[in-house]
């Protein structure tokens, strides 16, 4: 009983701090959209300063870093798109100009296959659909092929590392993310070359994980690509799982595949079966066991808030609504998310912040959808939170811990990608991107079928 009122007081405490912690109700969205256009500059005109041919700023210590051996020019290729979408036409050419000229992938070095399809392959590919520039589909197609080994495990699950030069393989336990987040590029990649291998090899693979799923619809969150056996029965949405679930959904959408949407249809009813959780803190999605269903943990985070974003592009808005209440509430709790929580106490499991946008693009889905302010005040918060905690003299900083505000080291990719470009869209004019033609890929690259009309 104590427990249970205990519950009350504290659900009560944190809607009610989502509540009034309003922003004035009136936003000017062109003077929003401006103030996401200068901390874009800032972060960009810092990696120009202090990282220039490098992959990443590094904005405590005004210094740089690669991924691998050498530069993939990931800031550059990842920010692209953003910039031409903002209108930033001499950034861009400048970007475009030291991607063209330095960028390419012979190298004897083994890279992560599914973040350099979601960072460079498919920036690659909207940088050629939005500049036309044939150079841009040379190095996506380059890229392709060097990742395409990948693929060739006995069940044609990708594995996890392959040599960008040797086209060597490793890692044998993957996960539904890493596999089945490939579809969009890959079929992207197909549609617009005219060659079927690359969409087969990826569909297969997305097909492979969904054949696999248990007798009540849930996946796990690994699986050894040789065997196809799984490893890790725990089924969430949050990572190593999430983006399989967008791309059952946006692949029924970029390429008007029926069966994707049905896999989908099929996929979201079990999660919301067995995942979907009512709770006092608010509405949330949990962890379960993917043959029983039982309830396994109570753990959400940055990467779960996705959720409301996708289920818009779904059409379940009431569920998404309710879903991003909970979010806004992970958010404010301590000024800006933490990386996890447990949802049952509110209490965090990890404190830090890595400059995610997930939060944030489901902000910008419901505004579409709904058209409420609501959504505008949630996306102003979170973003002059940012500005507020994690902005350096050269850019801006993961934090080490969200209740501390100590900065670690660290502005990836993703923070000009994704982060910076749903806050943009938010506010700008709904023109800047059609909805209805475009789909993003999960690191916020859009995409566009070009090829089927």
């Amino acid at each position: 009983m104590i427990r249970k009122l205990s519950l009350f007081i504290l659900s009560t405490l944190f809607i009610t701090a989502a509540c009034t912690k309003e922003v004035p109700v009136s936003i000017n969205k062109q003077q929003m959209a401006e103030s996401v256009k200068t901390e874009f500059l800032h972060a960009w005109n810092g990696y120009k300063t202090y990282a220039w041919g490098y992959d990443e700023l590094k904005p405590v210590s005004d210094t740089a870093r690669n991924w691998y051996d050498v530069s993939l020019l990931m800031t550059p290729v990842d920010a692209y798109d953003t910039m031409i979408l903002m209108g930033l036409n001499d950034e861009a050419e400048e970007a475009k100009d030291l991607i063209l000229s330095e960028l390419h992938f012979d190298h004897d070095m083994s890279v992560q296959n599914f973040e350099i399809v979601i960072r460079m392959l498919g920036g690659l590919l909207s940088a050629y659909q939005m500049d036309g520039d044939e150079r841009f589909l040379e190095l996506a197609k380059d890229l392709g092929d060097r990742l395409l080994p990948v693929f060739d495990s006995p069940t044609g699950l990708p594995y996890v590392n392959v040599n960008l030069q040797t086209g060597e393989t490793s890692g044998i336990i993957n996960n539904p993310a890493e596999i089945g987040t490939l579809i969009l590029e890959f079929g992207t990649l197909s549609g617009l070359t005219g060659d079927p291998v690359y969409f087969e090899k990826a569909d297969r693979a997305m097909k492979g994980i969904y054949e696999r799923r248990s007798d009540i619809g849930l996946v796990g969150e690994t699986i050894n690509v040789e065997t196809g056996e799984w490893v890790n029965t725990s089924s969430h949405i949050s990572g190593r799982i999430d983006s399989y679930y967008e791309y059952l959904l946006k692949a029924s959408e970029l390429f008007g595949l029926e069966d994707y949407r049905m896999m989908y249809d099929e996929s979201i009813t079990a999660v919301n079966e067995y995942l979907l959780d009512e709770t006092e803190t608010g509405t949330w999605y949990g962890r379960a066991d993917m043959y029983s269903g039982e309830r396994t943990a109570t753990t959400y985070g940055a990467l779960d808030a996705f959720m409301p974003g996708m289920l818009v592009f779904g059409g379940e808005l009431e569920i998404a609504k309710k879903v991003q209440e909970a979010n806004y509430s992970m958010w404010t709790m301590e000024g800006i998310e933490p990386e996890g929580i447990d949802y049952s106490s509110m209490e965090i499991t990890s404190p830090y912040y890595l400059l995610r946008p997930e939060n944030i693009e489901s902000a910008f889905y419901l505004y579409r959808a709904t058209g409420d302010d609501r959504y505008l005040k949630m996306g102003k918060t979170m973003f002059e939170s940012i500005v507020e905690y994690c902005k350096t003299e050269s850019g801006f900083a993961e934090l080490a811990d969200v209740r501390t505000k100590e900065k670690n080291d660290g502005m990836q990719s993703f923070f000009l990608a994704e982060t910076l470009k749903y806050s943009y869209l938010l506010f700008a004019d709904e023109s800047t991107l059609d909805l209805d033609t475009h789909v993003f890929n999960t690191e916020a690259h859009p995409l566009t079928n070009t090829w089927d009309q």
